[in-house]
């Protein structure tokens, strides 16, 4: 099997397993920088060419790990594969729900799946409602294309709530206002979703100074047992959204499980790092059995 790596940076953590991962089980894998990338778009013969002209052509799979920075044009390319028949781990349209939080939380409130309750609004005159919709302060405000715990702030009071509205509103960007769930006293677990399972699952504390759990943010993690009630969350807001992969984060509350995000490029350094799993060969796994391919041994050295 051929399998096309869409990442920018081949020694990234969760790239470079991949690789392994995909080597290990004999076989071809390559990596591409998406923004390397440009498109022939015809009727007959469309193509993907990279860096000075090489045709990007006949690959079984392809495992985007897209950063959110890119994901305008890293889903096009993601796209251009598809339309030409390459197997897509996450497709274009999961990964594009995904990114936009709004988008996400929507879809999963139609399908009655349990979240922070959740305010969006496009005037800061509309804060003092808002900031009442979601019970008062203290309260969370999240950009809608923050990732890492980037663009994502505690608001402590009204006062500073409304000011941050007013701030973000004065920078044209757009947020959520979402429900403060003190009872997680800063932690939340990340679902490991491949396919309809959770292959495995760890519970992200916050340092002491950030009320934020990402491991990026300085967060410590640990491997937990969930519910079966938090598997099955897990499992169904992966399947809403669109995605194969995914990492959904959840929180712990009195009225049961409640996802936060569901992330569509989730970090592998973390959760086998905390599980001692190798997530990366499932992840392989994963596409043997959807593209019925049994593994091989190498016949030859494959340079990525």
């Amino acid at each position: 099997m051929r399998i096309i790596v869409l990442s920018r940076h081949p020694k990234l953590y969760s790239s470079r397993r991949l690789i392994e991962a995909g080597k290990k089980r004999g076989h071809e894998v390559v990596i591409a920088d998406a923004l390397k990338c440009y498109m022939n778009i015809n009727s007959h013969k469309p193509e993907i060419h990279y860096k000075e002209g090489y045709i990007l052509e006949k690959f079984d799979a392809i495992i985007p790990r897209i950063g959110a920075s890119i994901t305008f044009y890293g889903t096009a390319v993601l796209r251009q594969f598809e339309m030409q028949g390459t197997y897509a781990l996450n497709q274009s349209l999961g990964i594009t729900r995904a990114r936009d939080k709004l988008r996400a939380h929507q879809l999963l409130s139609r399908k009655g799946i349990g979240m922070p309750v959740t305010g969006f609004a496009h005037s800061p005159q509309n804060s003092k409602d808002l900031i009442k919709m979601v019970g008062g302060a203290p309260l969370v405000i999240k950009l809608l294309e923050g990732t890492q715990g980037v663009g994502v702030v505690l608001a402590e009071t009204e006062k500073a709530a409304s000011s941050l509205i007013e701030a973000f509103r004065g920078l044209d960007a757009f947020f959520l206002v979402q429900e403060y769930i003190k009872e997680s006293n800063g932690a939340d677990i990340r679902c490991f979703v491949i396919g309809d399972k959770v292959v495995a699952a760890m519970e992200r504390q916050s340092s002491s100074n950030d009320f934020r759990s990402n491991i990026h943010r300085g967060g410590t993690a640990k491997v937990v047992k969930i519910t079966p009630l938090e598997r099955k969350t897990a499992v169904q807001a992966a399947k809403i959204v669109g995605l194969n992969v995914a990492g959904v984060d959840i929180v712990r509350s009195k009225r049961g499980p409640l996802v936060l995000e569901v992330n569509s490029s989730p970090g592998l350094k973390g959760i086998e790092g905390a599980s001692g799993l190798d997530i990366a060969e499932m992840i392989i796994k994963y596409i043997e059995k959807n593209l019925k391919i049994s593994p091989h041994k190498p016949k030859k050295k494959v340079i990525a």
